[in-house]
């Protein structure tokens, strides 16, 4: 089955499956492999969070027209949260471990003691947990992160310009 040729509905629902399962892969790395995520990969998963739900809500809905357009948008500002997010957190990791800033709280305590914008700032500007390389099948999380947002995103975009008669 050619995924250039799926319906809207049918590219939505594939999205929100496949999101849900990065999702239940993430937790499956935390819980079964033992790998405490950082404050950057904390906020990858939000963004896939973010974007399975607009998939859901489009393979649902499967609206016609522009309606097509604004689940499309919806999940496309998921994925650009999530690009900007593991293109710096592999920044982070690509830095000489001299250069790598030092540890910081936790995601937790961030949240309770400053306010949303300073913790932000907090979370982006690094942490040397955030730097730690643990590759899977030869490339870190957040470079498969990458690759998938990128992937959905083309896919959120290929069923939103389908036309009208392939619903």
């Amino acid at each position: 089955m050619n995924p250039l040729r799926w319906s809207y509905r049918v590219s939505f629902l594939v999205g929100f499956l496949v999101c849900a399962g990065l999702l239940g892969f993430a937790l499956y790395a935390e819980y079964g492999l033992g790998l405490t995520p950082c404050p950057l990969c904390i906020f990858q998963r939000i963004a896939f969070l973010v974007m399975a739900l607009f998939f859901l809500l489009g393979a649902l809905h499967a609206p016609r027209g522009n309606g097509r357009w604004a689940y499309a948008g919806l999940v496309l500002v998921g994925a650009v949260g999530g690009i900007i997010t593991a293109g710096r957190h592999l920044w982070l990791q690509s830095l000489p471990a001299d250069q790598v800033p030092s540890c910081g709280p936790g995601l937790g305590y961030l949240l309770d003691a400053f306010p949303f914008s300073k913790m932000l700032k907090l979370v982006f500007t690094g942490s040397g947990e955030c730097a730690k390389v643990e590759p899977l099948l030869g490339l870190p999380m957040p470079a498969w992160t990458l690759l998938w947002y990128v992937a959905l995103a083309v896919l959120a975009v290929v069923a939103a310009r389908r036309r009208q008669a392939a619903r």
